[in-house]
């Protein structure tokens, strides 16, 4: 499946655009290359985050994304879309001082990454050990699959990554803020996984039955990284018709291609408090609705969403309005979105309404393996230091476990599930192996 050219996530321009060599050494010196960095504990990866900033500062570019890339294989799509400001960055000692800013880790290490993707050498800087004969499969195509898979691939396995939708990559492709990441770049980063020797099979759903079961038959192990399912809805009248869509469904559209804003969409709302909420709210303003506003049921200090993004969607004129519950939206005779009716009565005029509120869980993913059960959230149950669940041959992590975590988060489940792989099926991981990089 190919990217259509004029898809709406085109007109947002990157909010971070990749530094030049000149701006990379610069911003690379002003490191002071602490001895106990706290930037490397406050990355879940842990990501030697010195070491690849000394390495760019001296112009050893491959040597810098070798160190990102074995401690976080996406090392890539992370450097685009972790919010640094709460980790890496957040961290940096330079945040005691009021003199200078952090340093802009996150920048310079897509500098290191994307240079070596583009060049198409980075599958040259990890090494690979020869075929050990094992099988494993990965249920879903998103982050933390896809680092499993390919730190199972860089160790000898043979893995099999079966997404169900037609394009892989997860929310790094169909669900991150193009200006963060478009979805091309995202797709890039999943030709990476190829190249190290993974086989990704798109359109390929597993469900309850002879699927599953053939799973565990020609695989030695299985990971579950499915991920969320469709939007929660609100389950109030009129949400039913044209006008109101879930915020993961918008998005996706906005980015894949398939979505057009109607020229008669002045004012939108967004429903929701989290992050998923502001990047909808922000690429509403970006795409040009003049009146964006975000409805949230509670108050600024209580909402999930990062301050600083959403201080970012303020400066690109959305409203937040607080303590907005809503009641019901309002349609005209023809059954189109004029409104949203909070329970105050108040009425927000709009022609288009992004619901935000979460997502819905992939319950049935359960059912497919035996021994495999959900918590009392919905959530599938696997052990936090290894990922196994209650079948010994089936692993979980990321979202479909933790809900709605980060990037990076979802990444370092699937490395530590593929060290409780190699730990299950007798394979000795090498001294060497990129699996050893970054935390336990």
């Amino acid at each position: 499946m190919s990217l259509p050219p004029d898809r709406l996530e085109t007109r947002l321009p990157d909010a971070k655009p990749l530094y030049s060599d000149s701006q990379a050494a610069v911003e690379a010196s002003r490191c002071l290359y602490c001895e106990d960095a706290p930037c490397i504990a406050a990355c879940p990866t842990g990501i030697d985050v010195p070491t690849f900033i000394r390495k760019i500062g001296t112009g050893n570019i491959r040597g810098a994304a070798r160190t990102i890339l074995s401690a976080n294989v996406l090392g890539y799509s992370c450097a685009r879309v972790c919010p640094v400001e709460v980790l890496c960055a957040g961290a940096c000692v330079y945040n005691a001082w009021d003199r200078d800013p952090p340093i802009a880790i996150g920048r310079l290490q897509r500098y290191a990454t994307e240079s070596m993707l583009g060049a198409g050498v980075a599958v040259e800087l990890l090494s690979r050990a020869p075929a050990n004969g094992k099988r494993v499969a990965c249920v879903g195509a998103g982050p933390a699959s896809l680092a499993c898979a390919s730190y199972l691939a860089l160790e000898g396995f043979a893995v099999t990554v079966h997404e169900q939708r037609a394009l892989a990559g997860g929310l790094n492709t169909s669900g991150v803020a193009p200006y963060k990441m478009p979805a091309d770049d995202a797709l890039d980063e999943v030709e990476f996984v190829r190249a190290l020797g993974v086989e990704i099979r798109t359109g390929v759903e597993i469900a309850p039955g002879p699927t599953a079961e053939a799973l565990l038959r020609d695989f030695d192990a299985v990971f579950l990284g499915a991920g969320l399912g469709a939007d929660a809805r609100l389950g109030i009248p009129g949400e039913d018709g044209a006008g109101v869509v879930g915020a993961v469904a918008w998005i996706e559209r906005m980015k894949l291609g398939t979505e057009a804003l109607r020229a008669e969409v002045r004012s939108a709302v967004v429903i929701g408090g989290g992050n998923t909420a502001i990047d909808a709210a922000r690429e509403l303003a970006g795409l040009g609705v003049p009146k964006v506003s975000m409805l949230y049921r509670r108050t600024t200090r209580e909402m999930s969403g990062y301050a600083h993004e959403l201080e970012l969607a303020r400066l690109a004129g959305v409203v937040l309005v607080e303590r907005a519950v809503p009641e019901r939206f309002v349609r005209d005779p023809d059954g189109a979105l004029t409104a949203v009716e909070l329970a105050s009565g108040d009425l927000h005029r709009c022609e288009l309404a992004v619901v935000a509120i979460g997502q819905a869980k992939l319950r049935a993913l359960a059912e497919c393996f035996p021994g495999v059960v959900l918590d009392d959230r919905g959530s599938l149950v696997a052990d936090p230091r290894s990922g196994r669940t209650g079948h010994p041959r089936v692993f979980a992590g990321g979202d479909a476990v933790h809900g709605g975590e980060l990037v990076v988060t979802a990444v370092q489940d699937g490395k530590r599930a593929a060290r409780s792989i190699c730990a299950a099926l007798g394979i000795e991981i090498r001294p060497d192996s990129p699996m050893r990089a970054g935390h336990e």
